[in-house]
């Protein structure tokens, strides 16, 4: 069967998988491909790669990891809605944050599960979403609800990621554009949200949250 959007009569659901860690996308793509009605038409190992990807092969279901080289699955996940908004897309992740499914429905996501799920789970997911389904970890979506919305702005966001790797004041204003007090006040104000005591704290607490 074909996915929303395409026009031609596909008896298997086709799936892109975008994965960096080459074992693990191997054995998703070896344990799909054994459904009878699920083949695995792409495999990607960046950010990058995924939308072009998706263009080429036409799949139904695209399933993303978060943390890729280059962009994440979730800004991924955005571009594909724009660009191929006849693929669904699935998140699938090591990282159980709440953060993270707040971002990725935002991005337009129809399901996020973890990774240490069974295959048949995980086949189940891909025929739930391709019939309209949103399909999201319970324990996940719970947590997403006791955490509330990301206190931090989109620029507080911003200053924190340039922040990582040891950046000064001002290589992030250079970065960014920005004049050095502002960075400081930027900075002061995601560490007061955030409840640390510094950028590093800081930055590990929104990393923990899913919120960067």
């Amino acid at each position: 069967m074909g996915g929303p959007g395409y026009p031609w009569p596909v008896n298997d659901i086709r799936v892109l998988l975008a994965e960096d860690q080459g074992m693990m996308r191997g054995a998703l793509a070896l344990l799909l491909g054994m459904e009878d009605d699920i083949e695995v038409v792409a495999q990607v190992s960046t950010g990058d790669a995924i939308v072009e990807a998706a263009l080429l092969h036409r799949p139904d279901v695209a399933l993303l990891d978060i943390e890729l080289p280059g962009i994440s699955g979730l800004d991924a996940a955005a571009a594909l809605r724009e660009e191929a908004p006849g693929c669904r897309v699935l998140i699938l992740t090591t990282f159980g944050r709440p953060g993270y499914l707040r971002r990725a429905m935002e991005a337009g996501a129809a399901g996020f599960l973890v990774k240490d799920g069974p295959v048949e789970e995980l086949a189940a997911a891909v025929r739930r979403v391709l019939g309209g389904e949103t399909v999201v970890d319970p324990a996940l979506a719970a947590a997403a609800l006791c955490a509330g919305p990301n206190p931090l702005t989109a620029r507080e966001c911003e200053v924190l990621k340039a922040s990582v790797d040891g950046a000064t004041v001002a290589d992030i204003a250079g970065r960014l554009h920005l004049s050095e007090s502002t960075v400081r006040n930027y900075l002061s104000s995601a560490i007061g949200k955030t409840g640390t005591r510094n950028r590093a704290e800081a930055v590990r607490e929104a990393r923990q949250q899913g919120w960067l």
